[in-house]
């Protein structure tokens, strides 16, 4: 019995009909029972979580959700592929992972590097906080020695 069955844990690609939920469990997790003030609102606004961001990464097919027994989330990842992207083939970019959990936010992580493998991607990329936090538990990380610049195209407030 893998560690996913023996926790009650089923780790699924996320569809539309999770938007809704993911959105409740990332509210609660990062506001809990502020979740309506006005300040709160304002930052959904600006984070990967909102729900047009959800749509958008749920229908390209590589996002992934964890949830219990009982069908509530627990965690998920938000991703996509980049293709020739710095030089590599196929790349995959992971926008955010969220778990209240850290074994959660491992395992998903792993499925990330597993799925990546198995489908004969070059890279994962990986938000610097998760990264951070399993440095000891994946040999193969490096740091991305990019410079990058971005040119805003969008005023600033």
């Amino acid at each position: 019995m893998s560690d996913k069955e023996s926790s009650g844990l089923n780790f699924r690609i996320a569809q539309l009909q999770d938007v809704d939920n993911v959105f409740d469990f990332e509210m609660n997790l990062q506001f809990g029972t502020g979740r309506d003030d006005f300040e709160n609102q304002m930052a959904v606004w600006a984070s990967s979580y909102r729900k047009e961001s959800l749509e958008h990464y749920f229908k390209t097919g590589w996002s992934f959700v964890a949830e219990d027994r009982a069908g509530a989330i627990k965690g998920y990842f938000l991703a996509q592929p980049l293709l020739f992207f710095d030089s590599q083939t196929q790349t995959l970019w992971v926008e955010k992972l969220s778990s209240g959990d850290a074994s959660i936010r491992k395992s998903l992580v792993d499925l990330a590097y597993r799925l990546s493998r198995e489908k004969h991607f070059q890279r994962v990329l990986l938000p610097e906080n998760t990264a951070q936090e399993f440095k000891a538990d994946f040999s193969t990380q490096q740091s991305w020695d990019r410079k990058t610049t971005y040119l805003k195209t969008t005023k600033s407030l």
